[in-house]
């Protein structure tokens, strides 16, 4: 862990000379040139703090395009060029707007690409502290009724980093242990990433407002006070074109295409946005009901058998350049369907786990039961509760699932509200809201027209 949090301290460490910065020069200049267009004026730190890059970097650029008659100064402050506020010239404004007609970009700046591999690798390959323990996952399961150790089939699958499959019936919290799962991972440690990365001269955006959630200033301090450093006192100085984040969770239903999960180019903008995959590095991408999507699970399998393999994923720019990123976040796909009718063996080879949700047996459909009857603040009735098990479950052979009572008694709850009576279980109460439930229903005997309710 010492080793990883050295190199990466190391990676991370602010530069200090502009030929470091392993980016075109040209991206540098033209982001500065739409700043200060847009803004009229700016000054080094104003330029620092949306470049992200160190102010003697900025000193040694502003110093260069004043040279160059691209930029004037506007204020003399009293420590120097530091403290100048700078405004674009004429030939400045010209050279403004050729930057907007190759992009309209403005933000921290890119970092390479090779370097966020090495990032992503280092805070992905185990030694990042993200190891989960029997007592996280049973506490993230916490609110969830499951088998006794179903744990044990979770956490080796966080674990392991990888991918996971949830199968079984719906309505039995596939979907909810799958967010309990991405809650333990963005408790875990933060990852460090950059809001952009560049490539053939090109800007790929990272940076997702929906998916990537920043640490708060304290919280940073805390991280960094430790980052390779040996002493408590020591905190890291960090380039700021990397941020702390919580470990992104992506989610994706019946609306996934594969256009999602390829670089996407913004014609207006001209950028490219980082596909779902690329976004959900170092945290979690869930497929909620696979199967269902816009893109068939065989094209789905054309697409990942290999990063699922090798976990480098291939991306490819409008140019034709091909390039080889990181496949580095825990992948879990959560069906109603049968396993064996979506996909392959070669496909199910490449999932490392595989975890059925199954439908609750009367004991825990019980405990479901008496854990909402307290939600609902309704008192629980072992007669009533007997009455719904026989006549709604046992006598048509239906199959329980762990949402039922949840929604039993929550059009329960409707129903006395809606008659202003009190919220007391009884048969006949159950009997109106099953048959309001459950749309294959012997529907022939109408409880409200039976006796009083309790009776």
């Amino acid at each position: 862990m010492a080793e990883v949090n050295g190199a990466l301290a190391q990676l991370l460490a602010p530069v200090m000379e502009i030929e470091r910065l392993n980016i075109p020069p040209a991206i540098i200049h033209d982001t500065i040139f739409r700043l200060l267009f847009n803004e009229g004026v700016g000054n080094i730190a104003r330029l620092s703090d949306v470049l992200g890059l160190h102010p003697k970097v900025l000193d040694e650029v502003m110093s260069q395009m004043k040279l160059e008659h691209l930029v004037e100064v506007t204020k003399a402050g009293q420590i120097g060029s530091l403290s100048f506020t700078y405004s674009l010239t004429d030939k400045g404004r010209n050279r403004a707007q050729d930057a907007f007609d190759r992009s309209l970009y403005i933000g921290r700046l890119p970092v390479s690409l090779n370097e966020y591999t090495q990032a992503i690798l280092m805070q992905t390959s185990g030694g990042d502290g993200r190891r989960a323990t029997p007592e996280t996952i049973k506490q993230a399961l916490s609110h969830l009724i499951l088998p006794e150790n179903f744990h044990r089939r979770i956490g080796p699958a966080v674990n392991a980093g990888s991918s996971l499959f949830l199968y079984g019936p719906p309505g039995n919290g596939k979907t909810t242990v799958a967010e309990a799962i991405g809650k333990v991972l963005s408790q875990g440690s933060p990852i460090w990433l950059p809001d952009a990365i560049t490539v053939g001269g090109q800007i790929i955006q990272v940076f997702d407002p929906l998916v990537h959630e920043p640490l708060p200033q304290d919280e940073i301090a805390f991280h960094t006070q430790f980052l390779g450093k040996k002493r408590q006192s020591d905190r890291m100085k960090i380039d700021n074109r990397w941020r702390l984040f919580k470990r992104p969770l992506v989610m994706v239903g019946g609306e996934l295409t594969l256009d999602s999960l390829d670089l996407r180019y913004e014609p207006i903008a001209k950028v490219y946005e980082a596909p779902l995959q690329f976004k959900a590095n170092g945290g979690m991408f869930l497929i909620d009901d696979f199967g269902r999507q816009q893109v068939s699970p065989q094209q789905l399998l054309n697409r990942w058998i290999v990063p699922l393999e090798s976990r480098k994923d291939f991306l490819r720019l409008q140019s034709g350049q091909s390039l080889e990123v990181p496949f580095r976040q825990f992948i879990v796909f959560s069906t109603n369907l049968d396993p064996m009718q979506l996909v392959d063996d070669a496909f199910l080879r490449r999932i490392q786990m595989k975890v059925e949700v199954r439908g609750p047996d009367e004991r825990l459909y019980y405990k479901i039961f008496t854990r909402m009857c307290d939600a609902y603040m309704i008192p629980f009735d072992k007669k009533s509760f007997v009455h719904l098990l026989q006549k709604w479950y046992r006598e048509p052979k239906r199959t329980m699932q762990a949402v039922h009572p949840r929604d039993i008694l929550k059009t329960a709850v409707a129903i006395c509200e809606y008659e202003d009576a009190p919220l007391r279980l009884s048969p006949t109460l159950l009997d109106e809201a099953c048959l309001s439930y459950f749309v294959d229903a012997d529907k022939t005997t109408d409880p409200t027209q039976t006796a009083a309710r309790g009776v």
